[in-house]
């Protein structure tokens, strides 16, 4: 069974820009990473040999997330991880900011 994608004649598609964010160490045996097309915030986890990841990354022409982009997507985890003005929410401002210290 063969599946194509729809794309109605003459229409374009969209020129999004799709990001990484790799989460694994330089000296991994697989790169474990984050993609995402259009919003860094709405990503999929994907796990791949290194070679693979590079040829990837070239032929979707990806964009490394950048910090900001990195603390905004790690500050929604969080939210929907601990909620917002919760028990596990407080107990956990309160963990981090005692590791912190």
């Amino acid at each position: 069974m063969s599946v194509t994608a729809y794309t109605p004649a003459g229409a374009a598609l969209p020129a999004l820009t799709k990001f990484v964010r790799v989460r694994s160490t330089a000296d991994a045996r697989f790169v474990a990473f984050d993609f995402a097309i259009g919003d860094p915030a709405l990503f999929v986890e994907l796990v791949m040999p290194p070679a693979a990841f590079a040829d990837f990354c070239a032929r979707n022409q990806v964009v490394h997330m950048s910090e900001a982009q990195m603390a905004a997507v790690d500050s929604e985890l969080e939210k929907w991880r601990y909620g917002e003005d919760t028990l596990m929410c407080h107990n956990h401002q309160r963990n981090t900011q005692a590791n912190s210290d």
